[in-house]
C-alpha cells in the first residue's frame, strides 16, 4: 500500500494510484467469484467517481458481461490477486467478500447446475428464488451455487429473495439444465439464509437535530419531529447501491429508468423482465425489489408487499439489530432501501395491518428525519386506523 500510494493525496489521487498499481499487478483475465457465481475478471476501471471507486469488468461463462464493485470480488486466499483485493478493501474500510475456494475451470459450468445428488424426492427441499417467470422460477439451493428451474401449479405471491420449501414429484434435465416439479408447501422471507454479503455502509459525519429543526426561539416544534430531537446527534450513513448492468461510462445507462420508461409506455412485461434480470444477477439490487413492488402495488398489494419486504430484509443485513443512525434521502444510494421501506409500510396500511404499518413509518422517520418521503402526513391516518384511499381515484 505504501508503494502504491506514495505521493498520492486525497481519495481521487489515491484511487487512480490504486487502479494503476492493482491492474498492473494482476494477471488478467483471471477466475473470480461474485456472490458465489464464477466469473472471469477481464479489467479493473476507475472513472474518476470517488464514491463508486474501482469497478471490476467481468464476463460470465455464457458471454454476458457485468460491472461490479471491485470490493465485491471474491478470491481464495491463495489466489495471486488476493493481497491486492485485501489492500483495497482495507483502504475502503470494509471486509473483503467471503472467499470461495478456487476450482478447476473445466468444472465451473457443471457446478452451476444441480445434480442428482442435490435432489431427494423423498424429502422436502428448501430453495432460494432468484427469478420468477410466468410459469417457472429459477432457484438455487441454500448454501450452494447450484441452480435449478422449478415448475409448480402456482407461483402467485412468489418473489425473488424468498425461500420456498418444495416437495418434489419429478426432476429431469433438458439441454443440460435441471428442472424440478413439485408442490410448494411453504415460503418465507429469510434474508440471512440467502448467503449475501451485506451492502457496505459508508459514514458521512453526524446529523444534529438542532441544525435540522432550528428556528426562532418561540417557534414550536411539530409533534412528529420530537422523537428525532430527543435522540440527539446521530451518525449519518450511505448504504451502497448495487445496480447490475449499469455502465458508468454511459450517463444514460440505468436499467431501473429503462424499466420505468417501458412501464410508462404500457410494456409492463418488458419492465418486469429487466427488473427480474437485475435480481437474477444480484439479489442485493434493492431498487429492483422496490420497482417490482411498484408494478403490483395498485392491483395486488398482498403480492407487492413481498417484493418490498425482501428488499427491506436484505437491506437490514447491513444495519444490524441496534442501528440508530440516519440514512439521509439526500445521499442518493440510500433511496432504494427507503423506497422498499415506504412501499412495505403502504402495503401494510392497505392490508389494514395498522400496528405494523405504524412501526414501519415511525422507523422511516427516524432513519430519514428530514422526511423527504412525506411519511409524517400518513402517520395520523394509520394511527387512527383509517382505511387507505388512493388519491388518484
Amino acid at each position: 500500500m505504501e508503494e502504491l500510494l506514495i505521493d498520492a493525496y486525497g481519495d481521487d489521487e489515491q484511487l487512480w494510484a490504486l487502479h494503476a498499481g492493482i491492474e498492473d499487478s494482476l494477471d488478467l483475465p483471471m477466475d473470480v467469484h461474485v456472490i458465489g457465481e464464477p466469473l472471469t475478471l477481464i479489467a479493473i476501471d476507475y472513472d474518476g467517481n470517488a464514491r463508486r471507486g474501482l469497478v471490476a469488468s467481468c464476463r460470465g461463462a455464457d458471454g454476458t458481461e457485468h460491472r461490479v464493485a471491485f470490493a465485491d470480488i471474491q478470491l481464495a486466499p491463495d489466489a495471486a490477486g488476493y493481497p491486492y483485493l485485501v489492500a483495497y478493501c482495507r483502504w475502503l474500510g470494509v471486509q473483503p467478500a467471503s472467499p470461495r475456494p478456487r476450482r478447476d475451470s473445466g468444472r465451473e459450468a457443471r457446478d452451476l447446475t444441480a445434480g442428482e445428488e442435490d435432489i431427494d424426492p423423498a424429502k422436502p427441499m428448501d430453495l432460494i428464488v432468484v427469478a420468477v417467470k410466468q410459469r417457472a422460477a429459477r432457484c438455487r439451493f441454500i448454501g450452494s451455487e447450484r441452480v435449478i428451474t422449478l415448475r409448480a401449479a402456482s407461483l402467485d405471491g412468489m418473489v425473488p429473495g424468498q425461500v420456498v420449501t418444495v416437495q418434489a414429484n419429478k426432476h429431469w434435465r433438458f439441454n443440460g439444465h435441471p428442472y424440478l416439479s413439485g408442490k410448494i408447501t411453504s415460503n418465507r422471507i429469510d434474508a440471512p439464509a440467502l448467503g449475501l454479503t451485506p451492502l457496505a455502509l459508508n459514514e458521512f459525519g453526524a446529523w444534529d437535530p438542532a441544525d435540522a429543526y432550528g428556528g426562532e426561539a418561540d417557534e414550536s416544534i411539530e409533534h412528529w419531529a420530537r422523537p428525532m430531537i430527543a435522540r440527539g446527534p446521530r451518525p449519518v450513513f450511505e448504504m451502497a447501491q448495487v445496480l447490475p448492468g449499469h455502465n458508468p461510462d454511459d450517463f444514460d445507462s440505468d436499467p431501473i429508468l429503462e424499466a420505468n420508461d417501458l412501464n410508462g409506455a404500457g410494456d409492463t412485461e418488458a419492465a418486469q423482465d429487466i427488473l427480474t434480470q437485475l435480481l437474477e444477477s444480484d439479489l442485493r439490487c434493492l431498487d429492483a425489489h422496490a420497482h417490482l413492488g411498484n408494478l403490483l402495488f395498485q392491483t395486488s398489494p398482498e403480492w407487492a408487499i413481498n417484493h418490498y419486504e425482501v428488499g427491506v430484509r436484505i437491506g437490514e443485513l447491513s444495519l444490524g439489530p441496534d442501528f440508530d443512525g440516519v440514512l439521509a434521502w439526500s445521499l442518493i444510494d440510500n433511496r432504494p432501501f427507503l423506497r422498499c421501506m415506504q412501499g412495505y409500510g403502504l402495503c401494510l396500511w392497505r392490508l389494514q395491518r395498522w400496528e405494523e404499518a405504524e412501526h414501519v413509518f415511525e422507523r422511516i422517520l427516524l432513519m430519514n428525519p428530514l422526511d423527504n418521503q412525506g411519511i409524517r402526513f400518513l402517520l395520523p391516518a394509520v394511527r387512527g386506523h383509517e382505511a387507505w384511499v388512493d388519491d388518484e381515484d
